[in-house]
């Protein structure tokens, strides 16, 4: 049996998982939302210098609460990290949540990107990502936008327009796996000023343009980058139908950033907050744990790469950007 996409080629190809975006054209930014019909196991790894989250502490494998009900990526740097408690009040009312006497506390991680240069009018009178969080739960559906849509809304790479990406593949395991991702990176997605992704080795059925790989490679040590804006940071979400642990989703996260890696150049720099967050639905064994893991850990690399070459394919240009889409390529 080969590996082959999921029949949407989206995160939600896990089932029983939702994606909500909520965007606002004007501030040129947004949020998203992964909402789980259960409880999901989750994890974390952060490998870049600048993060901003929220409720990461608790998903360390040695920590008490091992499920979460929703994740949240936002733009709006630190301002974002609001959105989160929008989708966490949104669900409360909804009777979700880690049950605490009688009452019920939603447990909703979340990580930001820094897009407050990205030619948007962020003169708001109110922070307005609590309200986008409470307006991406509501929009959850098995289907969403891509590129410029959600968290990637005001997202921007060195060179070109970032944006919100996702992927999937099938193993022949039996086993889903899927990615979402925010891309707006310190480097860049493509090769040189080629249109020619990185992450071109890992495409399945032409999803990014079916450009292959680049004929030409520039310097490689010295690569393009918007470091004079520190304006960056890649976040996403690895998820899987396979029964984890909580360890077993922070390894899990951990191999996904090897995506990062093949996709953008350079990647886990000082001025990014480059996170990934693992989710586990839980509805699949393991039939062979180590061998299994193992693919698993690489399936979520390549997907990962996949969905951050999608995110740049995929934007679409608005009033006011500051730099081109991939599609002027």
């Amino acid at each position: 049996m080969q590996a082959r996409t999921g029949d949407r080629n989206l995160i939600t190809d896990v089932a029983g998982l939702t994606v909500g975006n909520a965007s606002d054209a004007a501030i040129k930014t947004g949020c998203t939302v992964l909402l789980g019909n259960q409880p999901f196991t989750c994890g974390v790894h952060v490998m870049g210098g600048a993060p901003g989250t929220r409720e990461t502490d608790l998903l360390a494998p040695d920590k008490t609460v091992e499920q979460v009900d929703a994740l949240v990526l936002s733009g709006g740097s630190a301002f974002g990290l609001d959105a989160a408690s929008g989708a966490a009040d949104a669900l409360r009312a909804m009777g979700r949540g880690f049950a605490v006497g009688d009452q019920r506390v939603p447990i909703v991680p979340g990580a930001i990107l820094f897009d407050l240069l990205n030619g948007g009018d962020k003169a708001w009178p109110d922070n307005p990502y609590k309200a986008l969080g409470r307006q991406a739960l509501a929009n959850a559906s098995d289907s969403f936008d891509l590129g410029t849509a959600g968290a990637g809304t005001g997202a921007t790479t060195a060179n070109l327009k970032g944006g919100l990406g996702s992927a999937s593949v099938v193993l022949p395991s039996g086993h889903t796996v899927g990615a979402l991702v925010a891309v707006n990176a310190l480097g860049s997605a493509t090769v040189g000023d080629t249109p020619h992704f990185w992450a071109a080795p890992f495409e399945m059925d032409d999803e990014f343009g079916g450009l292959g790989a680049s004929a030409t490679y520039p310097e490689p040590h010295l690569p393009p980058t918007k470091l004079s804006q520190h304006a960056n940071t890649t976040i996403g979400i690895i998820a899987t139908d396979a029964i984890l642990t909580q360890a077993q989703c922070t390894r899990l996260a951990t191999a996904a950033h090897d995506g990062y890696a093949r996709a953008l150049v350079p990647s886990h720099t000082p001025m990014d907050g480059d996170l990934i967050f693992a989710a586990a639905t839980g509805t699949r064994p393991l039939e062979n744990p180590l061998a299994d893991t193992l693919y698993l850990g690489h399936a979520a690399a390549t997907v990962m790469a996949r969905a951050i070459a999608r995110a740049v394919f995929h934007a679409t240009p608005a009033k006011g950007d500051t730099l081109p889409c991939w599609a002027s390529l």
